[in-house]
């Protein structure tokens, strides 16, 4: 069977439309409850669902509610969450099943299913497929008896409970005394806690992107538009910007001087300070295919490696469990460090971070500035229908742009796992040659798109 719902982060769509329909939601909800709920015994099954800012939230987790407790699960409503506040809860409630609904980065109109199992994580294909089977009836969802439906209820202190673990992953006898913060939360998830925990934590706080309408996530804010960020900065002359994104799982840093700091600077100055104190397990790094070459030597030259994986956090996670690392993440702002969480935190990603600025007494202009990172230009490509990537023009113009990029950089095209675009990334020593090349074959694929 071949994989219609879930992609490269769950299930992903318009509201209202696809699979985002209450409908199909809430056939989700059954087939994953049926999968995680026991068999035998007197346990009873257990949900978490969080969900961000979306105005299709409200229709939804009640979709989802109805699912789970149509088979005899109980439900826990945490309300907006961060989406690794969903992972640490499943967890600690010791449910089976969390539940986040969010569309990430993407804007309002979007929405989306991440489901984590018992232990927190992400699941695997195997696991998403076998409730694809299900979905699709191609195996049987046994509906409970009257007397055995599930009970719904809202968890009241889970903000509280998630701002505590935040604060227990910063360095003891360090404060943010003295440090101006910027504090952009997207509109999203996070725009009721995110301030919080940095500001218990002694910073002089300005929060944006915290007055949530249903529609503005991510709108001109967050993550992936920093620029709001980056002037706030300057305007109030603060240390530094913190962006989240619409489900606060990325991070991107703005310096005092306005300067982004992507995820692969992160990574890299995390990397570093962890290597020094002996806290780093692996000998290096996992990241992904997008990653800078630049990230790549200096990690080597600090005698450490960075392993690729296929895009996606939770392929980044996979291949962390398997070989034994504690740090990774993804140039667009994931980051992942297993010691403290089980998919990326955006919050706990930049408490590490402003670790490193006291304990070394410079600006994040300077710390950050740890290796060069070489010509990188991405292009995303718009299609309807199927990719166009069989084209013989298109094949033709990829065959050209590897011949001519050589051993000099790189070259990556791909599908993307939660949108119709086809993203054409390249790098290399020389930037012109590496703008050509992009341009070259994005135009092929806009061409055989029609």
């Amino acid at each position: 069977m071949k994989r219609q719902l879930f992609g490269t982060d769950g299930v992903r769509g318009t509201a209202n439309a696809g699979p985002m329909t209450a409908e199909t939601v809430l056939k989700i909800a059954m087939a994953a409850g049926h999968y995680f709920a026991p068999t035998s015994g007197t346990h009873r099954a257990l949900a978490v669902i969080g969900k961000d800012t979306r105005l299709s939230g409200y229709m939804l987790e009640p979709a989802m509610v109805a699912g789970f407790t149509s088979i005899g699960m109980d439900v826990v409503q945490v309300g907006p969450m961060p989406t690794p506040a969903v992972a640490m809860l499943t967890r600690s409630l010791r449910a089976d099943l969390g539940v986040m609904l969010s569309a990430s980065h993407n804007p309002y109109q979007d929405n989306g299913i991440k489901l984590f199992g018992p232990d927190g994580y992400k699941l695997s294909d195997q696991i998403e497929m076998e409730i694809e089977t299900l979905v699709a009836g191609e195996k049987a969802v046994t509906l409970s008896a009257a007397d055995k439906l599930g009970r719904a209820r809202r968890l009241d202190d889970a903000r509280g409970r998630y701002i505590e673990i935040a604060k227990s992953t910063f360095p003891k006898g360090l404060r943010l005394e003295g440090l101006k913060l910027v504090v952009d939360c997207a509109n999203g998830a996070a725009y009721n806690l995110a301030p919080k925990v940095f500001y218990e934590l002694g910073a002089e706080v300005i929060p944006i992107g915290v007055d949530p309408d249903g529609f503005n996530i991510n709108r001109d804010c967050g993550a992936t538009a920093p620029e709001t960020m980056r002037q706030a900065v300057v305007v109030h002359g603060a240390n530094v910007g913190i962006a989240l994104d619409g489900d606060a799982d990325r991070l991107i840093m703005v310096d005092e001087t306005g300067t982004v700091v992507d995820g692969d600077r992160i990574m890299g100055l995390i990397a570093t300070s962890w290597a020094e104190e002996g806290r780093l397990r692996g000998g290096g790094i996992v990241s992904t295919v997008m990653s800078n070459l630049g990230l790549q030597r200096y990690l080597e030259g600090l005698g450490l490696a960075l392993v690729r994986t296929s895009v996606g956090d939770r392929y980044v996670v996979e291949r962390m469990r398997e070989e034994g690392y504690n740090l990774g993440g993804e140039q667009s702002g994931h980051i992942i460090m297993s010691d403290h969480a089980t998919t990326g935190d955006g919050i706990i990603a930049a408490l590490q971070v402003l670790a490193v600025l006291l304990r070394e007494g410079r600006p994040l202009s300077e710390v950050s500035r740890i290796f060069e990172p070489l010509p990188q230009l991405l292009r995303n490509v718009r299609f309807a229908g199927a990719p166009p990537l069989e084209a013989r023009s298109v094949i033709d113009a990829i065959k050209a742009g590897e011949t001519r990029l050589a051993a000099s950089g790189r070259l990556l095209i791909r599908k993307s796992g939660t949108e119709p675009l086809i993203r054409v990334m390249a790098e290399g020593e020389d930037e012109a040659l590496v703008a050509e090349v992009v341009n070259d074959i994005a135009g092929e694929i806009e061409r055989a798109a029609g």
